[in-house]
């Protein structure tokens, strides 16, 4: 909160009599219970809210009770508080913006009369949208979906479907999901979900409860609805209304799912996008595809700090406000955000972004000269809107026109660039301008607009037709002119009549009461008195003067109103004509923002990669199943940006079949957890198709990155640390692929030193033996750098494909500038034997002991129960457990594998 917001949200008085209160009391007690509505009344200068929302909005934005006051008496009191403009701004800013526990509505009235004018969630901003962005850019696309969950003996098929409200995109697709909804969870966040309709039964069973976690764990609002609103019946013909284009591929497209369908259909009903003619024609349909992008679930998105958090001390905290140099106005920060949900997976695609970014590094005129003329670019996403649902006005024209005009001065620059990537700037963005701006597209909209808009009248803040536009208009405007020289001609007049100084002395005025008039000072009265009473009309005398008038003066004024009348009507008419005529060019600004947008972005990159002191390097990518994940001088890009840190860069090698799994071990704050997460960050920055802080980089392209770092906020939902380690463990063990990046930081420390090794340990050998991903495993379990060792013997007889290293990292302060160095040059351990990996005072019998080599056969043994351990432990259900339950299941597992440990040596080093 400002300095200034005790100032700014003063308390207004609650001003309503007896009457007022009793009729609005009569009024609120018919209200439905809904415990997530925040209700706010208009009372014109102010707003006030009552009972639980009172008390809610006392504490959390007043941070005091006693801005509450009691509206009636006895029993029949109400809590109620009062805000005002300001306030209620920022109040509707948190609900719909930042919180995800919260739906608002606005009622207008008085006495027991009241209506609901509008209503919002976090998902469907639209009736709030003049109030969440008159000052402030939207910065993220709200999307709603649906979900239908069809729960059966070999998983849960999910209908899906979704609404992207300002983008006027519907999707819909159907997939089979695991248990821990991984799929679902992935999904909403490329989306940027942050409201979710589920069917009113669904949340008893166990099953759901898991589902509602999902949710739960990526901020999105839970919003029940009736099983009956989930139906696909009309939906073909409602899509026919909505959806520009023929009706035939989007019955193809709907009749080839089963549950999908009747997630739209509540969809729809509860966007009620029907019920606004402005929607229809204006939106697209597709099928959602869940392997377009890289695969990120809300722990990942937490652990790489991607998007901007409310605890962030700076910008620089997340990827997105580091990345986040964009120039226009809101457009680029959303597709930023956007594509920073979903990473690409197609290499051409992400060599094409990054050949552009490497265009613009390297041409720093041109990347300077772009970004000044997109600074110049309204949000052109949003003015369609508006235009297309009839809110809009002259101004929104005019900016829309401001944006066009930039657009020649934009491929001009382009068009100078002759470097390597010329041709594919031409196929980009030069050849698209050229058929954007002809003249049946936006030179079309700017010549209606030049010769529609008075844009002379601009700089005086005016936005008006231009009377020459039509001819009833430039009729009416020659009347009022004419009429307006009359009256001057008759003030002049008057004051010879009255001699007096016309202006100075002898005023005319124009008021809402009287029209024009004539007004002198009192001081002046006295020597016209005699004429006033006899020629002239009083009609006020106040401390500021004598107004009056005469017929003549009355009768012009008369048809003076008159006719202004008639051209605001006239000017309203053409307005709404012009508006209408704007709307017809949607789809060209649709693709006009869809270029710009993704420009401002590449330029921003690009801006980052140039301007950092180290400079970023264009990584090198190849195909999942070919190459390495090389990082050579790498560095985490939010780490280095902080003023505190002097950071020292390090090298990451991800080498098949040598160090594809990787062990980082180390003292507490160390760097191991920044040191694996700065891995994770430059991967998923390549595959968006910016350069990487790195001196040179090879990425291998991975399909999902799975991220188990920290218990964060688990037990605040009553959830143990243990219990959250096992259930996002489990999630890895079940959705990890070879083509995945993992991601495991400190596990095992839910619980006691003995079970917690033993835990690792296991889910290290599934991740070398059969998942076979590239991994990063920080621990404080130095134990398991012999993992590295028992894999090498391994190896050799099991011809394992998948090879295992340890780096060791440590931090230090430097000495002359008292700056904590919060990374560390790894150093890789070469020699994995395992007395360099026992410190030489950690004892010579351990030393000696570990030594020992292992029959093969007893690996093999004690390996295949070690994975039999790990195999069952993967398929508790941990989902629909308690914390006392999963104790005692996983304790019965290892007790079991303990007897098997008579048979093994090689299992006996673990017990």
């Amino acid at each position: 909160m400002d300095e200034n917001f005790d100032e700014q949200n003063k308390l207004p008085e609650l001003k309503l009599d007896a009457k007022q209160a009793q009729g609005f009391l009569s009024f609120f007690k018919t209200l439905p219970n809904d415990p997530r509505a925040v209700r706010f009344f208009d009372r014109r200068d102010y707003y006030t809210a009552h009972g639980e929302n009172a008390t809610f909005i006392a504490k959390t934005y007043y941070r005091t009770t006693t801005a509450l006051r009691q509206l009636g008496s006895g029993s029949n009191g109400l809590s109620s508080v009062s805000v005002n403009k300001n306030m209620f701004e920022t109040i509707t800013r948190d609900l719909l913006l930042e919180r995800t526990d919260h739906t608002l509505e606005l009622y207008e009235g008085s006495g027991s009369n009241w209506r609901l004018m509008k209503s919002a969630s976090p998902g469907n901003l639209s009736s709030f949208e003049d109030v969440l962005f008159a000052n402030n850019e939207m910065q993220d696309t709200p999307v709603v979906v649906a979900l239908l969950p069809n729960f059966r003996e070999n998983g849960c098929t999910v209908g899906f479907s979704y609404v992207d409200l300002t983008k006027r995109i519907l999707g819909l697709v159907e997939f089979l999901d695991d248990s821990h909804f991984t799929n679902v969870e992935s999904a909403l966040v490329a989306l940027g979900c942050k409201e979710c309709l589920l069917p009113l039964e669904s949340g008893k069973s166990s099953e759901c409860r898991t589902l509602s976690d999902a949710l739960t764990r990526c901020g999105v609002m839970v919003t029940e609805r009736k099983k009956t609103e989930f139906k696909a019946r009309d939906l073909v013909q409602d899509l026919g209304r909505l959806v520009k284009g023929s009706i035939e591929p989007v019955r193809d497209l709907v009749s080839g799912f089963e549950f999908a369908p009747a997630a739209l259909g509540a969809l729809l009903s509860y966007a009620e996008l029907l019920a606004d003619e402005g929607n229809y024609g204006n939106y697209s349909i597709c099928r959602y595809n869940l392997g377009s992008f890289m695969r990120l679930d809300s722990a990942a998105m937490r652990a790489l700090n991607v998007l901007e958090s409310k605890t962030d001390a700076n910008k620089n905290f997340s990827l997105f406000g580091l990345m986040n140099r964009t120039c226009t106005a809101g457009m680029g920060k959303r597709l930023l955000h956007m594509w920073l949900k979903q990473p690409l997976l197609d290499i051409s695609e992400i060599n094409s972004r990054l050949d552009l970014v490497q265009a613009f590094v390297e041409d720093t005129e041109l990347r300077q000269d772009l970004r000044q003329h997109l600074r110049r670019i309204s949000d052109i996403e949003r003015l369609m809107r508006n235009i297309q649902r009839t809110r809009a006005g002259l101004q929104h024209i005019v900016k829309l026109y401001q944006s066009s005009i930039r657009v020649p001065h934009i491929k001009s620059a382009l068009e100078k660039y002759d470097g390597q990537f010329s041709s594919l700037i031409k196929e980009r963005y030069l050849d698209p301008f050229e058929l954007l701006t002809d003249d049946d597209h936006l030179n079309k909209f700017i010549a209606l607009v030049e010769t529609s808009v008075d844009l002379d009248q601009l700089e005086n803040g005016e936005y008006m037709i231009s009377p020459s536009y039509d001819d009833a208009l430039a009729t009416l405007k020659s009347e009022q002119e004419s009429l307006e020289r009359q009256i001057h001609n008759l003030h002049k007049q008057t004051a010879f009549d009255l001699d007096l100084p016309v202006d100075k002395a002898l005023k005319l005025d124009k008021g809402t009461q009287f029209g024009h008039v004539f007004r002198i000072t009192k001081k002046e009265e006295p020597k016209v008195r005699k004429k006033l009473s006899t020629q002239f009309i009083v009609l006020e005398t106040r401390k500021d003067g004598v107004k009056f008038t005469n017929t003549k003066l009355k009768k012009l004024g008369d048809q003076y109103q008159k006719v202004l009348e008639e051209y605001k009507n006239c000017q309203k008419e053409l307005v709404n004509r012009v508006v209408q005529t704007t709307a017809t060019f949607s789809e060209v600004f649709e693709h006009l923002a869809g270029f710009l947008s993704e420009l401002d972005v590449l330029l921003s990159f690009a801006d980052l990669a140039s301007s950092c002191p180290t400079p970023y390097t264009r990584p090198r990518i190849t195909p999942p199943d070919v190459g390495d994940i090389v990082l050579e001088g790498s560095r985490h890009p939010c780490v280095e940006a902080q003023d505190w840190v002097n950071f020292i860069p390090n090298d990451c090698r991800l080498v098949r079949g040598k160090s594809w799994f990787l062990i980082i071990t180390g003292p507490n704050m160390g760097g191991k957890s920044t040191f694996i997460r700065q891995v994770g960050v430059n991967i998923l920055m390549a595959q968006v198709g910016c350069f990487v802080p790195c001196e040179k980089a090879s990425i291998s392209v991975r399909d999902c990155i799975f991220a188990r770092v920290g218990a964060g906020d688990c037990q605040l939902r009553g959830v143990s640390t243990f219990m959250q380690e096992m259930l996002e463990t489990a999630s890895i063990l079940k959705g990890a692929t070879e083509n995945s990046l993992v991601i495991i930081d400190e596990l095992g420390r839910g619980t006691s030193t003995y079970d917690g090794f033993g835990l690792a340990w296991a889910i290290c050998e599934h991740i070398v033996e059969v998942i076979k991903a590239p991994t990063l495993f920080a621990t404080h379990f130095h134990e398991l750098t012999a993992l590295a060792h028992e894999n090498g013997n391994y190896e050799l007889q099991k011809k394992q494909i998948v090879g295992v290293a340890n780096y060791h990292v440590s931090a230090h302060i430097d000495s002359s500038s008292r700056k904590l160095t919060m990374l560390y040059k790894a150093a890789e351990l070469e020699d994995f034997s395992p007395t360099s990996i026992i410190s030489t005072d950690a004892g010579q019998e351990e030393g000696s002991k570990r030594k020992r080599g292992y029959d093969a056969d007893d690996i093999s043994r004690g390996a295949a129960k070690a994975h039999k351990f790990l195999k069952e432990f993967a398929e508790l259900p941990l989902e629909t457990m308690d914390l006392k339950q999963a104790l005692q299941q996983v304790t019965k597992l290892k007790d079991d594998l303990q007897k098997d440990v008579n048979n093994s040596e090689w299992l006996q080093q673990f017990f």
